[in-house]
């Protein structure tokens, strides 16, 4: 865990107090993802994967008051928003190319209510298809050296509740950012799995 991890909460002026618990839930999970994403762009671009748990926040100030304190984090009481995630980074995972293999053998506990993941990849925008090598490491090679790779940062995350979200930022618009329920679906399962 780091205490450098910024709390990742929903913006109390967007909320609709009249949404069901579930859309609550998966505005909660979508605005941690959000506000992780926020946090990962501060460091640049060059990055390994990174893992987070997802706590409930109340849950986390009433475990960890000074941590809490010195986190700012704001209870629902104070914001009036329940279900208020927190992301905790794990600084022991090391992600390397096999990111689905790296997640498979992860086991949270009842106290994790949902994990994240953010990682970025590089990729050809579409049309360049039949021009990449079939060998996975000549691929990679060819892709990494083409003149019209594009990178993408994306931050999946799932919850106990199942939902989940994935969100993106492309090094070429920097000012927008993507999202979707179904952004890397087979990602996504994984990391539903680790909460099983």
């Amino acid at each position: 865990m780091t205490d450098d991890t910024p709390p990742a909460m929903a913006d109390p002026t967007t909320a609709d107090p009249g949404r069901s618990p579930d859309s609550a839930g998966k505005d909660a999970l979508i605005a941690a993802l959000i506000d992780l994403e926020r946090h990962i762009d501060q460091r640049g671009w060059d990055q390994p994967p990174r893992l987070f748990a997802l706590v409930d926040t109340d849950s986390l100030i009433a475990a960890e008051p000074q941590l809490a304190e010195s986190l700012g984090l704001r209870s629902s009481a104070d914001t009036g928003l329940p279900g208020a995630l927190t992301a905790v980074e794990q600084d022991d995972f090391s992600g390397g190319a096999d990111l689905v293999g790296d997640l498979a053998g992860i086991a949270w506990p009842e106290s994790v209510f949902g994990c994240a993941v953010s990682f970025v990849r590089t990729f050809l925008p579409t049309g360049f298809e039949a021009d990449i090598p079939e060998d996975a490491t000549a691929a990679a090679a060819y892709v990494a050296g083409h003149e019209k790779r594009e990178e993408i940062r994306v931050v999946v995350g799932v919850d106990r509740a199942d939902h989940r979200h994935g969100v993106a930022r492309l090094v070429s618009q920097p000012g927008e950012l993507l999202g979707a329920e179904d952004l890397v679906p087979g990602l996504a399962e994984v990391l539903a799995h680790t909460l099983a």
